[in-house]
């Protein structure tokens, strides 16, 4: 990473080596599968919830984890290998997976009263997970990147198809398409677009890419926030995370189509939710060293925090994740984080998931989705790793190129910051 000081390198190995922990020593002990969070006032059991996206994001830390050392080769393989055994046998829904199952028996835990299926979206997270861990593992241990490609090709990602122009979130055998969610833009979901007509074995009709996701109400922006222009997403870009879960596989450096280019996207993205927290309308206790508005647990419980949405409620993975588009301000923020209440929010795995210094309010745990996102995107500026390695898989091209994006130009450098 280019300017990046001793003190700075110190600090990021930590970081990511701490907050791997959630998917080593706090991941469930039977599956390895990551929890769902560690802590908090929920109404299941956190000691067996496991999180299918989460986990995907977790096969992504481990690899990076390996690659830098904060765990032994073998035992990152060995995790994903366990990972894999319990998902070959864990319930699947038309290929796709739950969003939550028990992480001893692979039974579906019910999200919500009609999502008792399978959810989509969370299964894109996993499979792009399995995908790169298939493109990690193909010299390393051919056979495992065998199981994990037949994981992959299980997904009837058509059969989440209530039309051929509707890719739905959900289906479930017993509420069919009850949870009647249309995976439409601009949100999170833009891999499971990628990797639903990139599929070898039940692709959809890439009309739904431009009928279903480029059709939604918040897809299209245009609109200047703080000075920046938008190109997508709704008023001041929505939570962070938008720029975050698709783009820990997807690299958005030359990433366009039609309607963007993903990375001037992301970045403005993240620009105006920085200048948001520096302007501090509300006056908030704590915003301009502290900043980052996106999904996560709050001191009045989860939500998706925004700039329309500020609660007060800062995730540190906000801005450490964003660190591929704006590497100084995401820098600042992580040493502002590491000496803030006299690091206090430094957690068994990390920072804790969120704080709110109005409210004087710590979170007590961490979530799967903010930890893995977290190891994951700041390796991508440190190396860009799992994007080389996941845009290396033959049906990711093969996604990009059917639902009408640009070649990617030559000559794209390694690391974003190097």
């Amino acid at each position: 990473m280019a300017g990046l000081t001793a003190d700075d390198a110190r600090l990021l190995d930590r970081l990511q080596a701490e907050t791997l922990r959630h998917f080593r020593d706090l991941a469930h002990p039977v599956s390895a599968m990551a929890r769902e969070r560690t802590a908090g006032a929920v109404d299941y059991d956190v000691a067996e919830t496991v999180t299918t996206g989460g986990t995907g994001f977790g096969v992504m830390a481990l690899i990076a984890g390996a690659e830098r050392g904060f765990l032994p080769m073998g035992e990152a393989v060995e995790r994903i290998a366990t990972i894999c055994g319990f998902l070959e046998t864990a319930d699947r829904f038309r290929g796709a997976f739950p969003h939550w199952m028990g992480g001893r028996t692979g039974r579906t835990i019910a999200f919500s009263p009609n999502d008792d299926g399978g959810d989509v979206v969370e299964t894109a997270f996993l499979m792009m997970g399995l995908i790169t861990a298939r493109q990690w593992l193909a010299d390393r241990d051919p056979r495992l990147a065998g199981r994990l490609d037949a994981l992959w090709r299980g997904v009837d990602w058509a059969g989440y198809c209530r039309t051929p122009t509707q890719l739905m979130w959900h289906w479930s055998p017993g509420h069919d398409w009850a949870q009647d969610l249309l995976v439409t833009g601009w949100h999170e979901g833009l891999v499971a677009y990628v990797l639903a007509a990139g599929s070898p074995a039940h692709p959809i009709d890439p009309a739904a890419y431009v009928r279903g996701w480029q059709s939604g109400a918040w897809f299209r922006n245009g609109q200047v926030a703080h000075g920046i222009r938008l190109p997508l997403g709704p008023p001041m870009g929505g939570p962070l995370f938008f720029a975050h879960y698709s783009f820990l596989g997807l690299d958005p450096r030359g990433l366009r189509d039609g309607a963007a280019d993903y990375w001037v996207q992301n970045c403005a993205h993240v620009r105006i939710n920085h200048a948001h927290c520096l302007a501090n309308p509300q006056g908030r206790r704590g915003y301009g060293p502290a900043w980052g508005l996106t999904a996560c647990d709050g001191d009045r419980g989860y939500d998706a925090f925004s700039p329309t949405n500020d609660r007060g409620v800062i995730a540190p993975t906000a801005a450490l994740a964003s660190m591929p588009y704006a590497p100084d301000l995401a820098l600042a923020a992580m040493r502002h984080y590491d000496r803030l209440m006299d690091g206090a929010l430094w957690g068994p795995a990390g920072f804790y998931d969120a704080f709110n210094e109005t409210a004087g309010w710590v979170a007590p745990g961490h979530l799967a989705i903010d930890q893995g996102s977290l190891v994951a995107m700041v390796e991508n500026a440190r190396s860009g790793l799992l994007w080389r390695l996941f845009m290396s898989a033959p049906e990711v091209a093969a996604g990009l190129d059917r639902l009408g994006f640009a070649p990617r130009p030559r000559g794209t450098p390694a690391a974003p910051l190097a």
